[in-house]
Formats: structure tokens, C-alpha cells, sequence
């Protein structure tokens, strides 16, 4: 039976293949891109079937007003898929007053859940989030990396990554009783625009990663797990796999949570 997947980032890289892979199934797939002109390029791609959202995941305005159209145009929504997410060079204070990096692929993810929650529980809908194996490296300090005041060129990413995926288990616990799946996926080392530099860095990186994996090969995990949910919690390209610390640190977690939670006055 074909379904409703919303994917954001959908504008290039696995978010793109993914949705190709989805409509090649019969799927009715939502791109979610923060440029008109990149959504439509992708949406050509994909087919006239595709729908394109213009959303901006890059502050809490943009989350709200994207929230607010999935849920007028696409109340059948079957599954949602957290694509989107950067890899920034510099520190940038987004419009909230947050790291640029943590918002986009922490906070805006939390809440976006909360905000389609109702239409996820309605449709007994699957959540992927798209994560990064580099996970363990991070030091996600709640008093700091929020503002980017332990802002890192190479680790930031790490952190904010493990900022989202210690809230994956929280949320699979409070969906249980609703039929809602969460699952996060590493997709692996994949070639894409993600943490491109310019300059010598950027040259020598663009070499580095011809050896990579394609789009497909990373959209592959994404696409069968919106197709097929697991009750695993966490899979390392296409194999189910325990989460380690400090993604297993549940204090850290629930402060996570909490302060996610207050910022946004949800629940």
C-alpha cells in the first residue's frame, strides 16, 4: 500500500535519493527543501508526482510554519523522515540565539515531532531520523554547546548529532502506546555537499571523498526502514546496532530533553 513520507533536506544528497527510491515504489512523496529553485530541480528529478514544501529548518519560525503546512496538505502523513542537517566551518548564532548546527539538526527534528505529533499518532507513523556514526565523539555539554560556546570546526557536528539521538529513545518510549516507530540510521560515509570547505581543505576533501559511498547506497537503509519499520532503535548503515556512550547516557538525555522541551514550551 503506497504511502504519505514527508523527507526534509530532500534537495540533494540522500534526501533526494531516498525520495527517488520512495516514488519508484509508489510511494506519494513530500520533498521538504529550504530553496524553491533546488526543490523543483529535485522534484524533476523524482517525477511531477513529487510535492514540494518550501521549509526552513533553520530556526523555530521556520519549523513552525513548515509544521503548519504538513498538517494542512498531508493529514494522511505515513512517515517522516529527518533528512536535513549541516556540517558548518564557522560559528553561527541563528535567529533564536542558537548554534546554527545544533538547531538544524537537533532541536529543529524535536520540534517538528512534537508539533505533527497528533497527525504521527493519527497514522500510526513511522519517524526515521537520519544520524552520523560519528556520534561517540561528541561532548554534548547542555550549558554550552546550545550557544556554540564549545563550537568545533570537526566536532561540532559530532555533538549535535548526539544531542538528537539521545532523545531517539524518549521518544520511542512515549509513542509506544500510539503505534509511532522511531528509528535512527547511520546511513554511512557517503558523498555528498555535507561539511564541503573551500580552499586547499575543500580540494583535498573533494578527492578524499570520491572514494565514498553514493547517495543510493546511503538512501537504501532510509528507504527500507520507511517501508519496513524495525524495533531497533539504532542501525549502523544496514545492520541494527546497540547505541554506546554517550548515547546510552540517560541523565544526560532527560537534561537534553528538558531543556529542548522548555525552550519550545512543549511537553
Amino acid at each position: 500500500m503506497a504511502k504519505t513520507v514527508v523527507i526534509t533536506g530532500a534537495g540533494r544528497g540522500i534526501g533526494l535519493a531516498t525520495a527517488k527510491e520512495l516514488a519508484a515504489r509508489g510511494d506519494r512523496v513530500v520533498l521538504v527543501a529550504r530553496r524553491r529553485e533546488q526543490g523543483e530541480a529535485a522534484r524533476a528529478e523524482v517525477g511531477q508526482e513529487a510535492e514540494l514544501v518550501v521549509g526552513d529548518l533553520a530556526h523555530r519560525a521556520g519549523v513552525t510554519a513548515l509544521a503548519e503546512e504538513l498538517r494542512a496538505r498531508f493529514p494522511d502523513l505515513d512517515a517522516l523522515v529527518h533528512n536535513a542537517g549541516i556540517w558548518p566551518s564557522k560559528k553561527v548564532l541563528n535567529a533564536d540565539g542558537y548554534e546554527q548546527a545544533f538547531f538544524t539538526n537537533h532541536l529543529a527534528p524535536f520540534l517538528l515531532n512534537h508539533l505533527l505529533e497528533d497527525v504521527l499518532k493519527a497514522n500510526s507513523a513511522r519517524v526515521v531520523q537520519v544520524t552520523a556514526g560519528l556520534y561517540p565523539k561528541g561532548k554534548m555539554d547542555p550549558d554550552r554547546t546550545p550557544q556554540g560556546r564549545d563550537f568545533s570546526g570537526m566536532r561540532t557536528y559530532a555533538d549535535t548529532k548526539l544531542a538528537n539521538l539521545l532523545t531517539v529513545p524518549l521518544f520511542a518510549e512515549r509513542w509506544e502506546d500510539a503505534g509511532v516507530t522511531i528509528t535512527a540510521v547511520h546511513p554511512g560515509v557517503i558523498r555528498t555537499g555535507l561539511g564541503d570547505r573551500s580552499g586547499p581543505l575543500g580540494l583535498l576533501l573533494k578527492l578524499v571523498k570520491r572514494s565514498w559511498g553514493t547517495p543510493e547506497a546511503g538512501a537504501r537503509t532510509v528507504a527500507r526502514l520507511v517501508a519496513e519499520p524495525s524495533p531497533a532503535l539504532y542501525y549502523e548503515e544496514e545492520r541494527p546496532t546497540e547505541l554506546v556512550p554517550p548515547a546510552t547516557d540517560t541523565a544526560l538525555a532527560r537534561r537534553v530533553w528538558a531543556d529542548a522541551a522548555a525552550a519550545f514550551d512543549v511537553a
